[in-house]
């Protein structure tokens, strides 16, 4: 089954966008060959065909900022924040407010009387999109959209378009697809499709039908289906590698998006990684060796954290942030020029909590000091860092980060022990010991060599053992 011209179906099944005038009538497309893509385009591109401009176009946004009991310096830096966002998703701000409300509205959210205010404002800047800083439920978009007029897109929504933009491996954009047709299945009703009734029956009598609305649901379910089992071999395989490095010390960049910590980890491992100055511009696990000799430290860049990230995309991105979870060391990056550095260090402890690594050491960087026009106070760092160890630097500076570098691999291996074991020539085992210690002396015998190795102390210790049963 595909769709035809007209919005036709081969078969029988017709489709039809019933709030629209009849120029405005669009192909819906089904995704019968298994792809998302039309489906989100469907729910997307409504706001073209509002304005009748043509997809792929960028929109002209009114956004709303909105929050209750906030300082000025508080609301400044949310408003902020959403702009950046809806740049990093592509499109155009016309137009910007902030709203405040102790309590939402349960059926616009924003209020009848707020939101018809927003709406003027909205059309006095020629917006064609309204982007609402809040999390609304389906029932809340849609009265939102019938009062004002206007396409809406809620904070969420924002959020994974800018995923979806910056997804470029296969699990990244797995996970981001998933989260994405998550949230879209409760929403298909919003695109304001329907359908003909189906032949079926006895002697091809009609029988009840489905909506278009189900028909791209139950479409929907098939492929969230197909990807949860593509994400689940790809996590299998992710499992594997994180075993096979099992002797190596793990440090992680953890941090609130855009805290510079790709900036870092090309300083530290002279990589070249992509660092654009852009929220979530890494959402894959990337490691790299720190220690230049034996490389037997390896350091992890991850996704960013944000305030009210969506909880679907945390769940989605649960096994790439499985990398947080297995490090001995986890190093907090904090942009030290950022107005709201409180916030994004409390917002990146709670989410550590959420993947239930408290518990393991930390390290505070606070970087982009030389963005600072006076540095900040011993007192505050240590107060910010709840009183775990903390260096300030700039990761342009090559002798900052050689000196944090340093710091790391101690760090990393300030529990590794070191024992002098024989092996035999031949053995297998020395795969394994050069792969996951580092051999410091050897010394030839007549069966074998005498090596000193230095290492994590349970791997130590799982080699002497083997060692000693092979000298039985």
């Amino acid at each position: 089954m595909r769709v035809g011209s007209e919005g036709r179906v081969e078969g029988e099944i017709v489709l039809q966008f019933h709030s629209k005038s009849i120029e405005e009538h669009e192909e819906a497309p089904l995704a019968d060959d298994g792809r998302w893509g039309s489906l989100l385009a469907a729910w997307s591109d409504r706001r073209e065909v509002r304005r009748g401009s043509g997809p792929g176009s960028s929109n002209a946004c009114y956004v709303v900022s909105v929050g209750a009991r906030r300082s000025a310096l508080e609301a400044e830096a949310q408003l902020a924040e959403i702009l950046g966002l809806v740049h990093a998703q592509g499109d155009e701000v016309v137009g910007h407010g902030t709203y405040e409300r102790k309590r939402p509205d349960p059926r616009t959210y924003l209020g009848r009387g707020a939101a018809e205010a927003i709406a003027e404002g909205a059309r006095a800047c020629g917006a064609d999109l309204l982007v609402v800083d809040a999390e609304l439920s389906p029932s809340q978009l849609r009265n939102l959209e019938d009062m004002t007029g206007f396409s809406v897109s809620d904070r969420e929504a924002v959020i994974l378009n800018v995923f979806h933009r910056n997804a470029k491996t296969q699990q990244a954009r797995i996970q981001v697809e998933i989260a994405h047709l998550e949230y879209l299945r409760p929403r298909i009703h919003g695109l304001g499709l329907d359908m003909d009734q189906q032949a079926g029956g006895v002697m091809s009598a009609r029988g009840p039908g489905e909506t278009a609305s189900e028909l791209l649901a139950r479409r929907l379910d098939g492929r969230l289906a197909e990807l949860r089992k593509a994400f689940s071999r790809l996590r299998r395989a992710g499992e594997t590698q994180r075993k096979g490095r099992d002797g190596c010390h793990r440090i992680v960049l953890v941090g609130y998006t855009n805290a510079g910590k790709t900036s870092l980890m090309n300083a530290l491992t002279e990589a070249e990684l992509s660092a654009r100055d852009a929220p979530f511009e890494t959402l894959d696990t990337t490691s790299r060796a720190l220690a230049r000799h034996g490389g037997d430290v390896l350091i992890s860049d991850t996704v960013g954290f944000i305030r009210r990230l969506p909880e679907r995309l945390l769940a989605s991105f649960q096994s790439t942030l499985a990398e947080i979870a297995e490090a001995s060391l986890v190093v907090v990056v904090v942009d030290a020029s950022d107005p709201e550095l409180e916030m994004h260090t409390s917002t990146t402890e709670a989410q550590l909590v959420t993947l239930g690594v408290e518990e393991t050491p930390r390290l505070y960087v606070y970087n982009k000091t030389d963005r600072l026009a006076a540095p900040l106070s011993q007192e505050r760092m240590l107060a910010l860092s709840g009183g775990r160890p903390f260096i300030a630097l700039s990761s342009r500076s090559p002798e900052a980060v050689a000196e944090l570098r340093s710091r790391l691999i101690a760090a990393a291996r300030s529990r590794d022990r070191s024992a002098r074991v024989f092996v035999p020539y031949g053995a297998a085992i020395f795969g394994e010991i050069y792969a996951q210690c580092r051999v410091s002396a050897e010394e030839a015998e007549d069966h074998g060599l005498s090596l000193t190795i230095e290492g994590e102390a349970h791997v130590v210790a799982r080699i002497e053992r083997a060692c000693g049963e092979l000298r039985r």
